[in-house]
């Protein structure tokens, strides 16, 4: 039997809505189509709605709605083996024919201070919600700022409403200050994308007491395949991303590892590694070096273990 995986970033609506005509079955400039989807053996994938920084703030909200929209009319309508996850709940009615669809929101500059845009956002099925991309915004400075500040009050009350939500925290492009500020406070802590510091000194990677803090908080920790994040350089293989992956196993982590892929956020890739469909190349590389269980767990046994009950 295959085994499936889950992905915790793609940014396959941004393409989306950079341009609305392109196919999400089948349009070869988007890595997390449908049919590379199915090809990959991919079981559940996450779909950030992302802004781009360049957006005036008066206007990203709607932009926000506009990839919502997009993936309800796009993703999810046409096509039926296609499910949208709104709750946990709803990923242990998947039937062996049906991808779950996950929204997930990255940096919450997008609704500028208002919690009831978060909320809605809730509502219309967003389940993972970072605070911040790479800038500041009012609620935490990215990895990116140089002032390198921690949660705001603002960015504390929407830790806690996704508390209340059960909705993910995700860390992944928090500066390291805001990293332990979320620690601290959230129930369900994720980094959705990152890999590890020791091996690739990015400053979108963790650290190893990041990834001990993760560890002990029962986070998760989506490895990514931007080259940049796995090398330092526009050129990686599988054996890199499986460096990381050894890594965080040896800092204890075996059991809180999966996939962050980045598709369609990168421009560059890893060889064999260039979109969804070939996820299996990993599977099969991973198989060599650990048990059955190990890999399916990093496939996304450990993801489905780890969300809220």
């Amino acid at each position: 039997m295959p085994i499936q995986i889950i992905d915790t970033h793609c940014d396959a609506l941004l393409k989306l809505w950079e341009n609305p005509k392109r196919s999400f079955i089948n349009d070869p400039k988007i890595d997390a189509n449908l049919e590379r989807l199915k090809r990959g053996q991919v079981k559940i994938q996450c779909f950030a709605l992302f802004v781009e920084p360049f957006i005036r703030q008066e206007q990203k909200f709607q932009v926000i709605l506009e990839q919502v929209d997009l993936f309800n009319e796009k993703v999810v309508k046409p096509n039926p083996e296609i499910k949208h996850i709104k709750s946990w709940d709803d990923i242990q009615t998947l039937k062996s024919d049906e991808i779950g669809a996950i929204l997930t929101l990255e940096g919450l500059d997008g609704i500028g201070d208002d919690l009831t845009k978060l909320r809605i956002l809730f509502q219309l099925g967003v389940l993972s919600v970072g605070l911040t991309w790479n800038q500041a915004n009012l609620f935490a400075d990215g990895v990116g700022e140089l002032r390198g500040a921690g949660l705001s009050t603002l960015g504390k009350l929407a830790v806690q409403a996704n508390n209340d939500n059960k909705i993910l925290t995700d860390v992944s492009h928090l500066h390291i200050n805001g990293f332990w500020d979320v620690i601290e406070l959230a129930d369900y802590p994720i980094a959705s994308h990152s890999n590890a510091y020791t091996l690739c000194d990015h400053p979108r990677n963790l650290n190893d007491e990041q990834i001990h803090a993760l560890v002990k908080k029962r986070g998760y920790i989506g490895i990514v395949f931007h080259p940049l994040f796995l090398t330092g350089q526009d050129f990686a293989t599988i054996t890199d991303v499986i460096k990381h992956i050894e890594h965080m196993c040896n800092l204890g982590a075996s059991e809180q590892i999966g996939f962050g892929s980045d598709f369609d956020g990168i421009s560059v890739y890893v060889n064999g590694l260039r979109h969804a469909g070939q996820f299996q190349h990993l599977i099969n590389e991973l198989q060599k070096h650990y048990s059955e269980q190990l890999v399916r767990g990093f496939a996304g046994e450990n993801f489905r273990r780890l969300i809220p009950q």
